[in-house]
């Protein structure tokens, strides 16, 4: 399937630089994936739309400040973004501008050596034990904002903007923005209207928001992204589904999860790639944000109101049912991406 088919014009003006404020105050769009119908709304208001019925299945995973700014040893600056650690000491890397083995980097005190590449990642050596590292990246980290956002903010503050309010499990160099929609407040009177609220935990790295370069699809390389359920979580779930209660995922992250679990592997690394067309096998309704063109994302929500899921057939994003949610969502000049708003995909 080529790339191009998930293509789209978003204005530069529409890509949110912040979040709203109050988070649960950020416009949102239903959509009847089967009807085509659409209203707007504010993320507040989701709560008439839910009841004892639903459950909510949210990514817990935290963001670390992943990135830093070092000095080559040679000479010259470079940005690294730590991915994850493979082996003790060991961790994946994006660099900027790219290096080659052999390559050392200063930050302070400490010395990070290149040691090889893989693809698109740099690998390199910290020297350091994982709670080492990870009190240097909080010390002189930053927040790994994607580079469509332009922020003025301290560091400290993005910190707090560019995480979910129950994030929990540290791992992320990207957050499940679905999940920057909810307040404490707001999932307090969810629990209290008889929303179920699930758990899961996926690591969000290149899996999930490496761009789409290669003509098609099919030719696209997801990488492996860690996650966990725990048992009592997964029994959880399958009651629910089978009892005929809606399963609402907040996010593709959450969606990835529970489209693999379904194999019974509660723990590991996933690769899925969904795009139309593919059953969706867990997933009942999806709450997500506006995505990039031609992204893997966009993929998966276009599979999600295509067939077999609905009686539509995929044949280009543009006349989809998503894309003419998104044609209505730039006319009413909705905020995009990460820090922008949500749609309900119902």
């Amino acid at each position: 399937m080529r790339t191009l088919l998930f293509d789209y014009t978003l204005p530069k003006n529409l890509i949110a630089n912040s979040p709203a404020h109050p988070r649960d105050h950020s416009r949102l769009m239903i959509i009847d994936r089967k009807t085509g119908q659409i209203s707007h709304h504010h993320f507040f208001e989701i709560e008439k739309f839910l009841g004892p019925n639903d459950v909510l299945v949210l990514n817990k995973t935290k963001v670390f400040p992943a990135r830093i700014f070092a000095k080559k040893i040679t000479g010259g600056n470079i940005e690294i973004l730590f991915i994850e650690e493979v082996k003790p000491g060991i961790w994946t890397a994006l660099t900027h501008p790219g290096v080659k083995a052999g390559t050392q980097a200063s930050l302070h005190k400490f010395l990070f050596d290149v040691i090889g590449q893989e693809g698109m990642t740099t690998i390199i050596d910290t020297h350091l034990t994982k709670t080492k590292m990870m009190e240097v990246l909080a010390k002189f980290g930053r927040t790994p904002l994607p580079p469509y956002i332009k922020s003025h903010d301290k560091e400290s503050i993005l910190r707090k903007e560019y995480q979910t309010v129950y994030a929990k499990s540290v791992g992320s160099v990207a957050a499940p923005t679905a999940g920057f929609h909810f307040t404490k407040r707001l999932l307090t009177k969810l629990k209290k209207k008889g929303v179920q609220v699930e758990y899961v935990t996926l690591h969000v790295g290149l899996g999930t928001f490496a761009p789409v370069k290669t003509k098609t699809l099919e030719e696209h390389q997801m990488h492996e992204e860690e996650f966990f359920i725990d048992k009592k979580t997964f029994d959880r779930l399958i009651d629910v589904k089978e009892s005929g209660k809606r399963i609402i995922s907040v996010g593709t992250t959450s969606t990835r999860v529970l489209e693999t679990i379904i194999s019974k592997k509660l723990s590991g690394s996933t690769n899925i790639f969904i795009y139309p067309p593919y059953r969706f096998k867990s997933v009942d309704s999806l709450i997500t944000n506006f995505h990039l063109p031609s992204s893997t994302l966009l993929a998966l929500i276009s599979a999600f109101v295509s067939y077999p899921n609905t009686g539509e057939k995929f044949k280009d994003f543009g006349s989809s049912v998503m894309g003419k949610a998104y044609r209505e969502a730039i006319k009413n000049e909705y905020r995009f991406y990460s820090f922008g708003d949500a749609c309900f995909i119902i």
